[in-house]
């Protein structure tokens, strides 16, 4: 079990730290879009960007390389597909709870591999979040990565919600 804390530097990026030391940063080009930079502390650049006719699809890739793909399904829970080291896995990304609301991780045996509690700052509207981890999730490839994947998940949530509230 590990405790991780995404911090909203800006309306447009995250800083992810463990222990007060950075791991990566999650930046966004502009509002209302969802490509998006992931660097890491060690220096790998990934990017997010949409698929597709609607772009509701997003692909996590190094240069031209697939690694990570996620869409928002009709209930709500966004179901990723990781390509980590050619090995193909899906998990369940989900909302859960309105006053205590949380996201959590899924694979694909039903284990909780994450919870993410966010915290909205008032003063500038923006979210932090408390992440926790299961041992399980500690083992995975690119665990780094992929937080900041899950990260963008939770704002990709966010922002569709709020979109389909404000409709």
């Amino acid at each position: 079990m590990a405790d991780y804390q995404a911090k909203s530097t800006s309306s447009l990026s995250f800083d992810l730290t463990q222990n007060g030391g950075l791991i990566g940063k999650l930046s966004y080009k502009s509002w209302f879009t969802f490509h998006a930079l992931v660097e890491m502390a060690n220096h790998p650049t990934y990017q997010l960007e949409p698929k597709g006719f609607w772009g509701t699809t997003i692909e996590l890739k190094e240069a031209d390389n697939r690694l990570l793909t996620f869409t928002m399904n009709w209930d709500g829970d966004i179901v990723l597909q990781t390509y980590f080291n050619r090995q193909e896995k899906g998990y369940l990304f989900k909302h859960r709870g309105i006053f205590k609301e949380s996201f959590v991780l899924i694979d694909q045996d039903s284990n909780e591999l994450l919870v993410m509690k966010p915290e909205l700052k008032w003063k500038n509207l923006t979210y932090d979040y408390q992440l926790t981890t299961a041992d399980r999730f500690e083992s995975l490839a690119r665990k780094e990565l992929f937080l900041l994947t899950c990260l963008h998940c939770a704002n990709y949530y966010v922002f569709m919600i709020a979109n389909v509230a404000g409709a």
